[in-house]
């Protein structure tokens, strides 16, 4: 039921953190994954980590805002591995300001493309592929903040919130081609993002801790199993949900 063989995956963002952790998940599952990513040192580290552990990966240079990178990168991951089923839409952005009238403009633009636009870009340039195999998988990678907000990342909490109205209407649209669209919403996971979060607010770490009922921050391969079953055929009856992976930080 979550056997993912002979399967093709792309996931954007995933030479590390969250999307390294999904992608080598849906790897170890069975399917074989294309990971898209603007460093591409960062990339071949990451493709060659799954290869190593006999997977099957190859990375592409992709900036997710460039409309034209991205169809080079979609053509070409379906063109090598023979199609797409799985799209994790995962690349994101964050700026931080003390209070949100200070985020610059260039700085909203910045977040509100990655996080957001490029859903569309990416989604829009895999559609034809998922369509043409007779149906898919897209996860999109939210935040806790698509529920909540903070005053000091005003763009990434819109454009997350975003995320889960746009997956929803990937799952109305795409249900006719048998396509299940559904969202991840992370909760505090340590990455390179996070890290540079708490260099600004070191003092938060342990407050999110003690919020959290699992007591911990999470590590990325503790997103995977979600993917995987979002992925599967243990979900062909789950669309446009948005499910939690916080360790209960959403519940308190």
């Amino acid at each position: 039921m979550f056997d993912l063989t002979g399967r093709v995956a792309l996931v954007t963002g995933g030479n590390g953190g969250i999307g390294l952790g999904i992608a080598r998940g849906l790897a170890e599952a069975g399917a074989a994954v294309a990971v898209a990513a603007r460093n591409e040192e960062k990339s071949r580290a990451a493709v060659e980590s799954l290869k190593s552990a006999g997977h099957r990966a190859i990375a592409f240079a992709c900036d997710v805002n460039d409309p034209a990178a991205v169809a080079a990168t979609v053509d070409g991951a379906a063109g090598e591995l023979g199609g797409l089923d799985i799209l994790v839409n995962n690349a994101g952005a964050n700026r931080r300001a003390p209070e949100p009238q200070d985020l610059s403009l260039d700085d909203w633009r910045l977040v509100v493309d990655t996080n957001l636009t490029s859903l569309h870009i990416v989604s829009a340039a895999a559609f034809p592929h998922l369509k043409a195999n007779g149906g898919g998988k897209v996860i999109n990678i939210g935040s806790m903040m698509s529920v909540f907000a903070t005053g000091y990342a005003p763009a990434y909490a819109a454009s997350k919130g975003g995320v889960v109205q746009y997956t929803k209407s990937l799952a109305i649209g795409w249900a006719p081609y048998n396509i299940q669209a559904n969202c991840i919403l992370p909760g505090w996971v340590r990455t390179d993002m996070t890290e540079a979060f708490l260099e600004m607010f070191p003092e938060r770490y342990q407050a999110i801790a003690d919020r959290t009922p699992a007591g911990r921050w999470a590590e990325p391969a503790e997103l995977a199993g979600t993917a995987v079953y979002l992925a599967s055929a243990a979900s062909n009856f789950v669309t446009g949900a948005s499910i939690p992976v916080d360790g209960g930080y959403l519940v308190q």
